[in-house]
C-alpha cells in the first residue's frame, strides 16, 4: 500500500508548516467558484465552475481535434463551419507564435483490431451483421471512414510533423509511443503547452474522457460547447458535467475573440512542469 510521506495532519496543523509548493496567498482566498450544499460538512460544494479565465495569464495553447473523421460526418454537419474557423484561427496563431498547435486524432476501433476490452463488454456483442450494424464502438466503413473530415483535415506538412494520429480508446491521451509514453502528451510537452481546447466528437465519450485525462495531466481544459457533437441524447448533460467539474466551456465566438484580442504567449514552464505525469510545476 502506498502512503504519503510523513504524518497526515489536520488542516490547522498543516498551516503551521506550509509546503514550499503551495501558494498560501491563493490557498487562503475565498473560493468564488462554488455553491454550497446546505448542511454539508466543511461547506461541501454543491457545484463548481472554472475559477480561471482565459485572459488570466499568458498561455501556451493547443487545439485538439477529437475524432473529426468521415464516418462521423452525419453528426458533424452542424459544427463543421465552426471547426473550420477554429482550425484557421489556430493556424494563424501558430504562424506567429510557438505557443500554439493543433492535433488531430482518429478513432480506429475495428472488428479485426485484436482488442477486446471493457469497451467491447460495455457495448455488447451486437453489430456483426454487415447489413445492419448496431455497435457504436466500431468503424464500419473501412479506411475511408478514418479519413479526417475534408474541410478541416491536416495539411501534408502537419501530418508529416506527427500531428495526426490514430487512437483506439476514448481518451486522446491513451495512445502510446514505443517507450510507453502518451503520444499526445509528449507532443504537447515538447512545446510546453499548458492549455488544451477540445472540439469534435463525441461530446459524452471521447471529449469528456479527454477533458478529465487532460486535467489529470496538469492542463487547463477548455471545451468549445458549440463545436462538439454526439450521436446520443447526452449533449447538454455532458456539457453541464464538463462545465461543473473539469473544464471551462465556452462558445466558438468567445474563443475566437480571445485568440484575436486576448491571447498572450506564455513562457515555457511558467505554470506546468514536465517531470511528473500530473504536470506539477518543478521547484
Amino acid at each position: 500500500m502506498h502512503h504519503d510521506e510523513g504524518p497526515i495532519r489536520t488542516l490547522r496543523e498543516a498551516l503551521e508548516k506550509p509546503r514550499k509548493h503551495r501558494d498560501m496567498a491563493i490557498a487562503q482566498e475565498p473560493m468564488p467558484n462554488h455553491s454550497k450544499t446546505p448542511g454539508g460538512p466543511n461547506q461541501t460544494p454543491l457545484a463548481f465552475w472554472a475559477a480561471w479565465d482565459l485572459k488570466d495569464r499568458p498561455r501556451r495553447i493547443a487545439l485538439l481535434m477529437d475524432d473529426c473523421q468521415e464516418e462521423y460526418r452525419p453528426y458533424a454537419g452542424e459544427i463543421l463551419p465552426r471547426l473550420a474557423r477554429l482550425v484557421n484561427a489556430f493556424r494563424g496563431l501558430r504562424a506567429k507564435s510557438d505557443a500554439a498547435c493543433i492535433a488531430w486524432s482518429i478513432w480506429s476501433r475495428r472488428f479485426d483490431d485484436g482488442i477486446s476490452n471493457a469497451m467491447d463488454r460495455w457495448y455488447g456483442p451486437r453489430g456483426l451483421d454487415p447489413d445492419n450494424p448496431e455497435n457504436a464502438a466500431y468503424v464500419f466503413t473501412g479506411a475511408p471512414g478514418l479519413e479526417p473530415l475534408a474541410e478541416i483535415a491536416p495539411t501534408p506538412e502537419e501530418v508529416d510533423q506527427g500531428w495526426l494520429y490514430h487512437g483506439k480508446h476514448l481518451d486522446m491521451f491513451w495512445t502510446f509511443d514505443e517507450k510507453g509514453r502518451s503520444y499526445l502528451d509528449e507532443k504537447l510537452k515538447a512545446l510546453d503547452i499548458d492549455t488544451i481546447v477540445i472540439v469534435g466528437l463525441w461530446t459524452d465519450e471521447c471529449v469528456l474522457s479527454t477533458a478529465y485525462a487532460g486535467s489529470s495531466r496538469g492542463y487547463d481544459v477548455v471545451v468549445v460547447g458549440d463545436a462538439v457533437a454526439t450521436a446520443t441524447a447526452n449533449q447538454e448533460i455532458a456539457l453541464r458535467v464538463a462545465d461543473s467539474t473539469v473544464a471551462k466551456v465556452v462558445s466558438t465566438e468567445e474563443l475566437l475573440a480571445y485568440l484575436e484580442n486576448g491571447f498572450v504567449a506564455g513562457k515555457p514552464g511558467a505554470v506546468k512542469g514536465k517531470a511528473h505525469p500530473d504536470g506539477r510545476k518543478e521547484g
